[in-house]
């Protein structure tokens, strides 16, 4: 039976970090504070994989006295993917939604589907992101920060557990 899960992040901007975005380093693009790279597209992807999965969410798993600071969400991401296997669960597809007024992703749109799907071990088609902006409104209107959202399909590999 497939499972859907749903995922959101939201990181404020923070100068002096470089931005990572769907497993992308943006040079010259203001990065966001967190304690990981801040990847909010690649955590709002692992939070939709732990859903389906039923495992919980990234804070569980990756607590900051657990993680290296800095560390690359990709790897995180790649490791909520072995969790998902672990459990029994193939990956569909991942869709993910950056939410921002000014950081431009359609330039990057092929390459981020690409880096992501890498990670999943997926092949770029199975994997969507796109964009939208707040016409200004809230706090990723003002700049202030990103938002992204992610929905994940995963299907049982074998016969449900009991």
């Amino acid at each position: 039976m497939p499972r859907v899960g749903l995922g959101v992040d939201v990181h404020p901007f923070a100068e002096g970090r470089t931005l990572f975005l769907a497993g992308l380093e943006w040079p010259g693009e203001t990065g966001l504070a967190g304690h990981s790279d801040g990847d909010a597209a690649a955590h709002a992807a692992c939070d939709a994989l732990l859903s389906a999965a039923g495992l919980g969410d990234l804070g569980a798993h990756f607590p900051k006295d657990a993680v290296p600071e800095g560390s690359s969400s990709q790897t995180l991401l790649a490791d909520v993917v072995a969790m998902a296997a672990a459990a029994g669960y193939q990956i569909g597809n991942v869709d993910a939604t950056v939410v921002c007024q000014e950081v431009r992703i359609d330039p990057h749109r092929a390459r981020m589907q690409e880096t992501l799907a890498a990670t999943l071990g997926l092949d770029p088609s199975s994997v969507s992101v796109k964009a939208t902006t707040t016409d200004r409104l809230g706090f990723t209107g003002r700049g202030e920060g990103i938002a992204a959202m992610a929905v994940a399909l995963l299907e049982r590999d074998g016969p449900a557990a009991g």
